[in-house]
């Protein structure tokens, strides 16, 4: 009785579980396919070859009053991205020096002096002011302050423009200087969103088509050649160094030679092997060294 009651329970389920499949089997024919996650996508970030950027922008906040706020958001996106910048409280000290050149960085050439001077690949110069509205929004003490920003990115080896940017941006603020600041700010990251990404690929066309080795532009002035034979040891000397290039001699005044040459190696390192590698006969004297310019002096050498 017992087993007779076993195997009907065990009927029972049979048919309920073949009834269970049959009843899946016919509903719509709809089949659950569970894929596995989809692998994530994740964007690389966009690689920068930069030059040694300096920068010379003229800004005006309120229209009138002088101010740094471009300047200060270049830096900190160039640096970001692994660029190098000439040092900016040197360039203004020495600028306010020489208001002639300042002048002239309206020109590409000026500008180009003006960095080769400061060992810059590329110099970055532009205008960027913010103006407040003249009224206020439906009487009250909101105002729209409004700047423009334009740069371009000058190489200074051909005083080539390379890149450009310029924006315009529109800030509704309640107060003058702050407005007048997050206007400039807009405008600039804009501005700089377009001139950075293109001058990163002009530069690395230029670093690809001047070899392994980055040169730099340096001006050396050599006093006491008082002999032509002095001048044309020095200038052999130079033209056969193997870390130079492009060596012009241009100008030769009193015994005072001007070359205009680029280097592969720093100033300063140029100046020291000019020192314990000289011309057959002379002698070189440092004067004056700096990150583009060497100042030397040539004497004759003790007969051995």
């Amino acid at each position: 009785m017992h087993g007779a009651r076993s195997l009907n329970y065990s009927g029972i389920f049979a048919g309920l579980f073949f009834i269970t499949l049959a009843g899946c089997s016919t509903t719509n024919n709809v089949v659950t396919v569970v894929r596995p996650s989809e692998p994530v996508t994740v964007a690389k970030e966009e690689k920068f070859v930069l030059p040694k950027v300096m920068l010379l922008i003229d800004e005006k906040s309120l229209g009138t009053i002088a101010t740094a706020e471009v300047e200060a958001m270049a830096t900190s996106i160039l640096r970001q991205k692994g660029g190098q910048i000439v040092d900016q409280d040197m360039v203004r000290a020495n600028l306010k020096k020489d208001q002639q050149m300042l002048k002239a960085v309206g020109d590409n050439r000026g500008a180009a002096a003006l960095g080769v001077q400061y060992g810059a690949d590329v110099v970055i110069v532009g205008e960027a002011v913010a103006k407040p509205s003249a009224r206020r929004i439906a009487e009250s003490n909101l105002r729209t302050y409004e700047a423009v920003v334009t740069l371009r990115a000058i190489r200074t080896d051909n005083s080539e423009t390379i890149a450009s940017g310029s924006d315009v941006s529109s800030i509704v603020a309640l107060e003058d200087v702050s407005g007048s600041s997050k206007a400039l700010k807009s405008a600039a990251s804009k501005a700089l969103d377009a001139l950075i990404p293109v001058m990163s690929k002009e530069w690395q066309n230029v670093s690809k088509t001047a070899g392994k080795e980055n040169y730099s532009a340096v001006s050396l002035t050599l006093g006491g050649v008082d002999q032509a034979w002095k001048l044309k040891a020095v200038r052999e000397k130079l033209r056969g160094a193997g870390d130079l290039r492009n060596v012009v001699q241009k100008s030769y005044t009193m015994g005072v030679a001007l070359f205009d040459l680029e280097s592969s190696i720093p100033a300063e390192e140029l100046a020291e092997k000019l020192v314990l590698e000289p011309p057959q006969g002379l002698k070189f004297q440092i004067l004056d060294v700096s990150r583009a310019k060497i100042e030397l002096r040539a004497v004759e050498a003790p007969a051995q």
